[in-house]
């Protein structure tokens, strides 16, 4: 049985009090957009606490399914038999066909009916309508039993102004949905991390850009490529977005020439931070996104960290900052990021990495390295920005 209509089940919206409608509204533009990338014709509706997705067309399942999975809110997707009320005969034998299409005829399994009357005017209650529907399973099917407590399938049958019935729950994303909670800037590597951290940071409902800093020639035309392939798989989720992309080569050789060489990474961290935090300021994010963890590497130390911040006045999030390297290997996994991510394009940070660097910066060391690049960097920071090209990523 191929159903034509899904219903969407949400979480956390459900307990926002009087804005809850503008998380409501937002699922629904959300859930019309994932649809879009669906071949076929669909239609999203909202009622009393309910979604749906409705096929109105013919439509791969498989397809609209990940489509649907990957919009944040929604936490379970149901394919539902819809019928309207003609009394209860005609719902016990809607019931039992729906089982049989499902499950077939000599279905051998355990069950359970969960019943819900949302609409109170219905003349059994919840309770009375779960034993009624469950005792004319019995009768039709002779090797289903029942179980209350570790059911194998569980009916659900809700009676609103129409009534719903369903026995399978895809598990959704959760979280909630982008475009809630404000955008803010990740800055994008080719690594594992970065993925992740947008990843993260946009299940929380917050819509994203990005900002990835290209070294030509040490950089490569395919590690700019994987990192556009990157910023698309986020985008599946996070939605479209753009990404800006900055010819640094300039920037890091100057430093590299004028600065320390055991503080490099700092520096050079730095000043990504300020150009981040200019297209930021330009697009009204709130803040910026990077994907460090705490003692991963050596500028993702406490130190380092804390002088990689005082150049920043936005704030910057750092959703995977307690999260071992596995955690964030299995939720890159998970978004179909990794494989992309360990491509062997390597990105501007790992060309220009020291090879004893500083763990414990000082700040005052830090802006006194930093005294050397007066003469150009102002210049140099300029044109960078100036020359940024910027891409629109579309899932």
């Amino acid at each position: 049985m191929k159903e034509t209509a899904f219903l969407i089940k949400y979480g956390e919206i459900g307990v926002k009090g009087k804005n809850r409608h503008i998380f409501e509204d937002t699922l629904v533009s959300q859930l019309q957009n994932a649809v879009k990338r669906v071949e076929g014709e669909f239609h999203v509706s909202r009622e009393n606490g309910r979604m749906y997705v409705t096929a109105c067309s013919d439509y791969d399942y498989d397809d609209l399914l990940e489509a649907l999975s990957k919009v944040f809110g929604v936490v379970g997707i149901c394919p539902v038999l819809i019928l309207e009320d003609e009394g209860f005969d005609a719902l016990a034998e809607s019931v039992i066909a729906y089982v049989k299409d499902v499950y077939g005829a000599d279905v051998h399994a355990t069950f359970k009916v969960n019943a819900r009357r949302a609409r109170k005017n219905y003349p059994m209650n919840s309770m009375e309508l779960a034993a009624a529907l469950g005792e004319r399973l019995l009768d039709a099917f002779e090797n289903l039993t029942v179980d209350v407590h570790e059911p194998e399938i569980v009916i659900n049958v809700e009676i609103r102004s129409h009534i719903n019935v369903y026995t399978k729950e895809i598990a959704g994303p959760g979280g909630m949905p982008v475009g809630t909670a404000g955008k803010a800037m990740l800055l994008l590597s080719g690594g594992i991390d970065s993925p992740v951290a947008g990843y993260m940071i946009s299940k929380r409902g917050v819509r994203l850009e990005a900002v990835y800093f290209h070294a030509p020639p040490y950089t490569s035309e395919r590690a700019k490529q994987k990192v556009v392939d990157l910023a698309k798989i986020v985008s599946r989720y996070s939605g479209p977005m753009k990404l800006h992309i900055v010819n640094f080569t300039e920037i890091q050789l100057y430093i590299y020439e004028k600065c320390p060489h055991d503080q490099l990474t700092i520096i050079m961290r730095r000043y990504m931070m300020k150009i981040a935090e200019h297209f930021a300021n330009e697009s009204g994010c709130l803040g910026l996104i990077t994907g460090e963890s705490i003692g991963q590497v050596a500028s993702q130390t406490m130190a380092s960290l804390a002088v990689t911040n005082e150049v920043c006045e936005l704030p910057v999030y750092r959703p995977l900052i307690g999260f071992d390297k596995q955690e964030i290997v299995d939720i890159s996994n998970k978004i179909d990021a990794y494989e992309t991510s360990i491509l062997p394009f390597e990105d501007c940070c790992t060309i220009f990495v020291a090879k004893h660097p500083v763990t414990k910066p000082s700040l005052k060391s830090i802006v006194k390295s930093e005294t050397h690049l007066q003469e150009k960097i102002d210049e140099m920071l300029k044109t960078a920005i100036e020359t940024t090209e910027t891409l629109d990523i579309e899932p």
